[in-house]
């Protein structure tokens, strides 16, 4: 009968051959963890404005660049922007844009002016609020700079320029050929009352009169 013997263990010769042959391997199973990684993550972006839009609907906002970027495809093409303001009956101004409409490429960027007077006899603070039609074209409408951002104070008499820059965006639905900006100018009456209280206490106090 011949003597079982027990398996010799590796000598430490064959576990470096081993640790050699394997490194390769386990190179190039980081090097494709690395690459995968870096794949997921850069598909995030456009799979997070997919869902954004598509399932929740919401339009993520471009930014000028990129609307630049897009409108090379369309530079043919012209859109129709239509101006539009009003007045709240509590605010006593004069509201109105100084063109009516203008035509324009989607991609660019334009600028308009509105004008506005105070025609009372006391400084008011007002607030513009704005809005386009039609609704499914205001996605679409970016105003790079706009009085509507902050509130406007206009002293007693006192008129002024107010300029407004948009772009359209170039994925403005073919359908929509004419877009219309309006403003409604209402009266701020909490910054209104800060600021006639702060010219009250700044007017001298009258004389008495003599007895």
């Amino acid at each position: 009968m011949s003597d079982a013997r027990d398996p010799q263990p590796a000598q430490p010769r064959d576990l470096a051959e081993v640790r050699r042959q394997a490194s390769p391997k386990m190179t190039k199973v980081m090097i494709g963890v690395a690459l995968g990684a870096f794949a997921f993550t850069f598909a995030l972006v456009p799979l997070y404005r997919i869902a954004c839009e598509k399932v929740f609907g919401i339009r993520l906002e471009r930014g000028v660049a990129e609307a630049d970027r897009g409108g090379h495809a369309v530079s043919d093409r012209i859109v129709t922007v239509q101006f539009d303001g009003s007045v709240n009956s509590k605010l006593p101004w004069e509201f109105r844009p100084h063109a009516v409409s203008m035509k324009v490429r989607p991609g660019e960027q334009y600028e308009t002016t509105y004008y506005a007077r105070n025609t009372s006899d006391r400084p008011i603070v007002g607030s513009a609020s704005p809005s386009v039609a039609p609704a499914r074209a205001s996605g679409y409408f970016n105003k790079t700079e706009c009085f509507c951002f902050t509130a406007q104070t206009l002293q007693a008499g006192e008129s002024r320029e107010m300029p407004v820059r948009f772009i359209v965006d170039p994925n403005l639905p073919a359908g929509v050929e004419t877009v219309t900006l309006s403003y409604t100018f209402f009266k701020n009456d909490v910054l209104t009352a800060r600021l006639q209280q702060g010219a009250v206490s700044k007017t001298p106090s009258s004389p008495l009169a003599a007895p």
